[in-house]
């Protein structure tokens, strides 16, 4: 975690130069065993949520200060601070003999000595909030004069809970690079880094030190585990959750499986920052992609994964070789002439996956989003042998395209569309505008209405069968039958919508308006054209306009009757 503190840089030379000399005195203060001195904390992470800590120096390296919160360490045993002190010096060995050459060999060095003149790194261990391992505060890097509540030293904070676990080296690394990176992209190049791209180059350590070769437990297990939990999280909005991290991890270990390490090396030595860099480095190494064309690919490489008909389409990483999302599903009847309609919402450079099962004929789909934005969509189809084919929608001047896939049931299982915003490639700080899009699909290949009947029929027995294996499994107290709960409708109901609830509830008012209403009467939850039909004489007996949707109108009205009134 990084944090940035914005500053004012105004300031007479002869007061920087004794405010600099004052900051060496007070330094030197506290550099011997058991030397106690109090350091400003981000109370945004402290469990606390103070803004400082005392602590006591508990160990010195020659690159490190290891400094811990002193009321924790005085209260464990003596044998307790044995243990912690023997593992302390295993992080300092470890840091010394890989992380420190490993890291700065492939990103470049830390600001050295430093604003304090010690070419010692302080690392303060202390109490923070549940699921923070670690930050780093930039504000450090300036005397106070420039910002009050520097500690004016190159420093790290890690949380208090992992002194005694192997975590410890997974956060010192991730937390070190952000070090780098202040002066890599601040110092030396005077621009500070998006902070998606920060937070994603440092998550990446992990892998360069060989800390994700093993699974089980790693740092990746868990990303991928947060990822498969919110996969539509926004890649470059930040708003320092665990999804954050998930989205730029399995985003960079794709971008460095297919074009390197350079891409985090060289677009941290640029004089650019976030898309813009990653756009550089592939230039400067040869590639003809863009960051555009690399997202889409990953898009489509997360959900099918598979090296077979590209390696654009897979993860070439070993621990990734199985990874795939579950994209959201939308089915259509299995029968029928049917259509469905879905809107959502998405931010720039989010994930969106949707697939479409069901129906059986001619399939459509049309998609459309606001004029003035750069929407890219693969969609990829599946046939009968689950073999797929990736092809690409393209959208007019108005943001508008559609496809057409024939025999759709028959020759193809399924379809998935993966719509991604692209339109801002720069100035992420903060939370982004959501924009909406919109797929329709339709399916073109009726049933004859007595093929109809027979499946309404069919539906209704098993709802039979279902209440019958209810009374029996719950001793006679099962569900009651028909009209349960049905108290209000709160979706628009249409033709297609299949074992919904609310289409039972429907149902079961539409057969209690009479035969004229719903001379079949099946309680089914399934919305074909019986339902439809009846619905249209509802809405001729009510006065409301005929079409057989059930719309806002229509289900005002219905919701009178269900109440009572």
């Amino acid at each position: 975690m990084h944090m940035f503190s914005k500053y004012i840089k105004i300031i007479f030379i002869l007061v920087a130069v004794a405010t600099v000399s004052f900051s060496f005195t007070q330094f030197t203060q506290a550099t011997s065993f058991g030397d106690s001195i109090s350091f400003n904390v981000d109370p945004n992470y402290d469990a606390s949520v103070r803004e400082q800590v005392q602590t006591i120096l508990v160990k010195t390296t020659p690159n490190l200060y290891f400094y811990v919160e002193k009321t924790w360490w005085e209260t464990q045993v003596l044998a307790k601070q044995n243990e912690i002190l023997i593992n302390l010096n295993n992080l300092s060995f470890e840091f010394e003999n890989k992380i420190y050459p490993t890291l700065t060999s492939v990103f470049g060095s830390e600001w050295k000595p430093g604003v304090d003149g010690d070419g010692k790194i302080t690392v303060l261990f202390h109490s923070m909030k549940e699921g923070a391992s670690g930050y780093f505060r930039s504000s450090d890097e300036y005397i106070k004069l420039q910002v009050p509540n520097s500690n004016e030293r190159e420093m790290l904070y890690l949380s208090i809970l992992d002194i005694n676990s192997l975590r410890a080296k997974v956060s010192l690394a991730h937390e070190f690079v952000h070090l780098i990176t202040f002066n890599q992209k601040d110092k030396i190049n005077d621009i500070h880094e998006e902070t998606w791209l920060n937070e994603a180059r440092a998550d990446y350590t992990a892998n360069i030190l060989g800390y994700d070769n093993s699974y089980e437990g790693s740092n990746l297990q868990s990303r991928v585990k947060d990822f498969l939990n919110s996969s539509s999280d926004s890649l470059t909005e930040w708003q320092e959750k665990k999804y954050d991290y998930a989205t730029a991890n399995l985003f960079i270990y794709y971008l460095i499986d297919h074009y390197g390490i350079n891409m985090l090396s060289d677009s941290l030595k640029s004089k650019l920052v976030g898309i813009l860099s990653i756009n550089e480095a592939l230039l400067k190494n040869g590639y003809e992609e863009s960051f555009e064309q690399i997202f889409t690919d990953w898009t489509i490489a997360t959900i099918v994964n598979d090296c077979s008909l590209s390696l654009k389409y897979c993860y070439l990483n070993k621990n990734l070789v199985n990874f795939k999302i579950n994209p959201a599903l939308n089915f259509l009847p299995l029968s029928g002439n049917s259509s469905l309609s879905v809107t959502n919402v998405t931010k720039n450079w989010s994930g969106n996956w949707q697939k479409i099962i069901g129906g059986n004929g001619n399939l459509k789909l049309e998609f459309l989003s606001t004029t003035g934005l750069n929407f890219q969509i693969p969609y990829i189809t599946f046939d009968k042998d689950n073999n797929y084919f990736v092809t690409f929608l393209k959208l007019d001047k108005n943001e508008k395209g559609q496809i057409e896939i024939k025999n759709f049931g028959e020759k193809y299982n399924s379809l998935i569309i993966a719509p991604s915003l692209q339109t801002k490639i720069a100035g992420f700080d903060g939370l982004e505008f959501t924009y909406p899009y919109t797929f329709t699909v339709s399916i073109t290949g009726a049933v004859p209405e007595a093929d109809e009947i027979i499946i309404q029929k069919l539906l209704a027995q098993i709802d039979v069968l279902k209440k019958q294996i209810a009374i029996l499994q719950f001793g006679g107290n099962g569900q009651k039958f028909e009209n349960n709960s049905c108290f209000v409708l709160n979706n628009n109901l249409y033709l297609g919508v299949l074992n919904i609830k609310e289409v039972k509830c429907l149902q079961d008012l539409l057969k209690l308006e009479g035969l004229e209403v719903y001379p079949e009467g099946l309680i089914t939850g399934y919305f074909g054209n019986l339902t439809k039909s009846a619905v249209i004489r509802f809405q001729k007996k009510y006065g409301i306009l005929q079409t057989g949707f059930v719309g806002l109108i229509t289900r005002t009205k219905i919701n009178q009757i269900l109440s009572g009134k």
